[in-house]
C-alpha cells in the first residue's frame, strides 16, 4: 500500500487550485449541508457512495473548509498510481486485488482512528452509477469499526445534477452521526446497517435534488464561487448590450 505523507505548503497550494480552477471550471455550484465534525474529540469515519471520479475532490474541498479534524482519504492504488502526489493532501492506498494489501490497508485505516483522525472510504469498493440499487458495500468499514468501537461514522452522500445551468451542480449531505457499541455487533449487521443508512440518505438526497427544492440554495452552504457558464455569460452580454442601446437611444 502507499501511505499518506502530508506536505502544508502542498495541501494550501493545492487547494486555491482545487478550489478556483478544478471546481469552478466543471460545475455551477458546490454545496455542503450538515455537519462535519459532530463529535470534535473523537475520531470519525466518513462513509460515501462513491460515483463520480469527482468524488474525491469534491470532498477534499468540503474537509479542508468546513472541518478543524485530520483528514485523510482511502483511494484504489491503481487510481493513486497516476495521482501519487495525492499523498500529500492524505491520500493512502487500498489494493483490492491483494487481500494481504487490503489488510495492511485496513490495519493503517485503524491505526489513523485510534490516534484520533478523521477517515473517508467509499464502502460500496468501486465507482457505482449514482442511481444504483440496491446499494451493496463491503465489509471494510464494518472490519474497521469491530476494532474501533469508540468512532464515530457519518454517513456522506454526493448527488449531480443538470438542470438550468450548462454546468452540472454538486452538493455534499453529511447525515446525522452513528455513535453505537461497534463491537457488539458482527461484520454482517454492521455492513447492513451502514447499507440501509446510506441508501435511504441518498433517496432523499436525490429527491431533494429532482424536486427543484428552492431551499437548495439556502440550506447548502457554498464551497467554492459559483461557476460561470457560457449561456450566463451570453445573458450577461444581451444585459450590457440592451444597457448600451438605451443609452444612445436605439
Amino acid at each position: 500500500m502507499i501511505e499518506a505523507s502530508k506536505s502544508r505548503w502542498f495541501d494550501r497550494l493545492f487547494l486555491k487550485y482545487n478550489e478556483s480552477y478544478l471546481l469552478r471550471k466543471h460545475f455551477h455550484n458546490v454545496g455542503l449541508h450538515g455537519e462535519l465534525d459532530p463529535y470534535p474529540d473523537r475520531s470519525v469515519l466518513y462513509i460515501m457512495n462513491h460515483s463520480s471520479w469527482w468524488d474525491g475532490l469534491i470532498l477534499y474541498q468540503a474537509f479542508r473548509t468546513r472541518s478543524e479534524g485530520d483528514h485523510y482519504v482511502m483511494m484504489d492504488e491503481e487510481q493513486m498510481q497516476h495521482f501519487r502526489f495525492f499523498r500529500k493532501l492524505g491520500v493512502f492506498s487500498i489494493q483490492k486485488k491483494s487481500p494481504q494489501s487490503m489488510i495492511s490497508s485496513l490495519r493503517y485505516t485503524v491505526s489513523l482512528l485510534n490516534a484520533g483522525k478523521r477517515v473517508w472510504i467509499f464502502p460500496q469498493g468501486d465507482i457505482q452509477h449514482l442511481e444504483q440499487r440496491p446499494l451493496q458495500l463491503k465489509d471494510g468499514a464494518a472490519h474497521v469499526l469491530k476494532q474501533c468501537p469508540q468512532t464515530v461514522v457519518v454517513p456522506i452522500t454526493a448527488y449531480y445534477s443538470l438542470f438550468h445551468h450548462q454546468k452540472a451542480e454538486a452538493t455534499l449531505l453529511a447525515g446525522l452521526p452513528i455513535a453505537i457499541e461497534w463491537d457488539k455487533l458482527d461484520k454482517k449487521a454492521i455492513t447492513s446497517k451502514l447499507e440501509a443508512v446510506l441508501e435511504r440518505q441518498l433517496d432523499e438526497h436525490r429527491f431533494r435534488s429532482m424536486s427543484g427544492d428552492p431551499s437548495l440554495d439556502r440550506d447548502f452552504t457554498m464551497l467554492v464561487r459559483k461557476g460561470g457558464s457560457t449561456s450566463e455569460a451570453f445573458t450577461a452580454f444581451k444585459r450590457r448590450l440592451g444597457k448600451w442601446k438605451s443609452f444612445f437611444g436605439r
